[in-house]
């Protein structure tokens, strides 16, 4: 089976440098992301965090903090950037993408690949938990970025620990893997 394709929160509550959930290199990514797509079309899903209607538990000290983006999933802010509109999408209220969703998409002992924002956020909660349900993930790199470059840096090594489960790879590496 062809590996899935999941990119992770290409919002544009991400994209926008007036938020305050800005990624600074979220520009960066999109022509990677283009790649990713044409490379692994037509087993590709783009994840939405979306806030839930009415957060619970540490959540609710979360949405204190971020108060703004308590919005209904339709909001401009929650959609995906203009590059990738239209495109299926998997919402969630969690920062992880991995699910019931997501695991159909991929199959039993399946493979991922991932791709978004932000690496040390979203992105490093749903390969770790994707690698804890048996999957083999790879995380494109140059298709990523985090909160900062520091972070995001330090996710990618973070990650690395999780070899040979997970994989940290680069578009090029991905696209002569599924020529």
């Amino acid at each position: 089976m062809a590996p899935a394709l999941a990119l992770i929160d290409l919002q544009k509550i991400f994209a926008d440098p007036a938020s305050a959930w800005a990624a600074p290199d979220f520009q960066r990514v999109l022509k990677p992301t283009k790649r990713l797509v044409e490379a692994l079309s037509p087993n590709v899903v783009f994840t939405r965090f979306v806030a839930p209607e009415k957060p619970v538990g540490s959540w609710v000290t979360y949405y204190e903090l971020y108060p703004f983006a308590l919005q209904p999933p339709d909001a401009d802010d929650y959609q995906l950037v203009d590059e990738f509109k239209g495109a299926p999408t998997l919402d969630k209220a969690t920062f992880g993408a991995w699910g019931p969703e997501l695991a159909e998409r991929v199959g039993p002992g399946g493979h991922l690949v991932l791709a978004g924002v932000t690496t040390d956020c979203c992105v490093l909660t749903t390969a770790l938990a994707a690698v804890d349900a048996g999957v083999y993930v790879q995380v494109v790199e140059d298709a990523c970025a985090g909160a900062g470059e520091v972070s995001h840096r330090n996710a990618i090594d973070i990650m690395r620990l999780y070899s040979p489960m997970l994989e940290i790879v680069t578009v090029d590496q991905v696209r002569a893997l599924n020529r």
